[in-house]
């Protein structure tokens, strides 16, 4: 009897360490795309905080004005163009899970080439793309003319910037999130190099930050397809270029990308008129909204990479087609999560001395203050729907991004409305809160659905 005893202890002993070993191995895959894609994310303002700053050394506060007004038109656009990185990695990490190497160089053609075909409408359309984004931020006459300049000279950097979004959604599904932070890194160093070039020794002025924009952008084109060359030598015998064009069975691919792109389009109007209702009550509560903004822009940078890691991962366990790993990966995914947000939640619950890094108006500081508890609610009511965006984006359940941001986008407005007037600022809160949350309580719903109905394992 003890013999037995010892016997099912040593068999259970054996299977909680397998157990605990799978899970110290899934949290370290997760770690190994998501803190890369974590530094890539965090280097990207640091771009506008420098060309910023050379704007601000130019002698006009106007110079300033520009650069945020045409680096928001670029934003605007880029948005919604999102997919081109979306759907390449999920279909990728699927591909990469199921061991099909030549599918996998396949999707990085045609992504490539949807991107060059995007740019080349978007180039062709610039002027009345530049008249409608200006007519929507509504800068100043002498804004405007400078960002008139900024745009027609950076809109020739759109190509490059519309391709690394499919070279880095191709890298991330491939699992090498590393190099994806790579690119990002290189580029944004080009970027300032070269504009600190250009309007410093050149002597170019306010045109010389446009042009080292544009330069740095190609500069990085350039070091990405050098990377996943090196990277992936194999892509040279198994990539025609000449078959992509044809986008022959990319059905798929592009339905996953119509979703994705109409479920931008929403989440973009929704920031839009976040912003037109918060201008429309002043300029103290539309600086107030900003530094709110900013944090939760910080915020989605820590979270953007769990859900980076959720698209490759659960991607590839999805095209590995086990299923066990694959819900194993998603609950993990959501316990980093719950610690990102608790850790954030613990920081915005006292947020002065971050509204004092962000501004030196005191009066603005104060009147944010009376808004900390939506600060601290930022990190709760988004966390899940930044993880289930990269979970669905793996499963390619794309129309349920969808349906869940479309319902969202309806009850944000439906909730402000509703809300009394004699609430002031707090009803925008509340409907943005509402709406990030409701994201993500409808992917779960939708999520659950899929699981108890057996669609994940069709």
């Amino acid at each position: 009897m003890a013999a037995i005893r010892l016997s099912f202890l040593s068999f259970l002993s054996s299977k909680t360490s397998t157990f605990a070993g799978m899970k110290e191995g899934m949290n370290r895959e997760i770690l190994r795309i998501a803190l890369p894609a974590i530094v890539a994310n965090i280097t990207v303002p640091l771009l506008g905080l420098v060309d910023t700053a050379i704007a601000g050394h130019l002698g006009d506060k106007v110079f300033i004005g520009a650069v945020a007004v045409g680096a928001m038109m670029f934003n605007l656009v880029y948005w919604n163009f999102g997919f081109l990185r979306m759907s390449t990695s999920g279909m990728t990490a699927q591909t990469c899970g199921s061991g099909d190497f030549k599918e996998s160089a396949k999707l990085l053609g045609e992504s490539t080439a949807l991107a060059a075909l995007v740019s080349a409408i978007i180039i062709v359309l610039q002027w009345p793309i530049r008249l409608l984004l200006l007519w929507i931020i509504g800068p100043s006459p002498e804004v405007t003319s400078l960002a008139i300049t900024y745009f027609t000279i950076c809109i020739w950097g759109v190509p490059p910037v519309l391709v690394m979004m499919a070279f880095k959604g191709w890298l991330l599904g491939m699992q090498d999130s590393k190099s994806a932070m790579w690119i990002s890194i290189m580029t944004n160093v080009f970027n300032i190099v070269a504009s600190l070039v250009c309007v410093f020794l050149l002597k170019m002025g306010f045109v010389g930050i446009a042009v080292g924009t544009l330069a740095g952008e190609w500069l990085g084109l350039l070091y990405a397809a050098l990377t996943v060359q090196r990277k992936f030598p194999r892509l040279n015998g198994v990539l025609d270029w000449r078959r992509v064009w044809r986008f022959k069975g990319a059905g798929r691919y592009f339905k996953v990308s119509r979703d994705i792109f109409l479920r931008s389009f929403l989440l973009m109007t929704v920031s839009l008129a976040f912003v037109s209702i918060g201008a429309r009550s002043g300029d103290l509560i539309l600086a107030v909204n900003a530094l709110i903004l900013q944090l939760f822009t910080l915020y989605s940078h820590f979270m953007d990479g769990i859900a980076f890691a959720g698209e490759a991962v659960v991607g590839k366990y999805y095209g590995m087609r086990d299923m066990g790993r694959m819900r194993r990966c998603v609950r993990l995914l959501f316990g980093w999560g719950l610690a990102v947000a608790a850790v954030f939640t613990l920081v915005y619950s006292f947020p002065r001395v971050a509204f004092w890094l962000l501004t030196d108006q005191q009066s603005v500081i104060d009147a944010a203050m009376d808004y900390r508890v939506w600060c601290a609610l930022i990190p709760a009511a988004g966390m899940a729907a930044f993880v289930w965006d990269g979970v669905f984006i793996s499963l390619t359940r794309s129309m349920g991004m969808l349906i869940s941001a479309g319902i969202a986008w309806s009850l944000f407005f439906v909730i402000y409305w509703l809300t009394p007037e004699a609430w002031g600022n707090n009803r925008l809160w509340i409907a943005y809160l509402s709406f990030l949350a409701l994201r993500g309580i409808i992917q779960t719903i939708l999520y659950r659905g899929y699981l108890a109905h057996g669609v994940l394992e069709r």
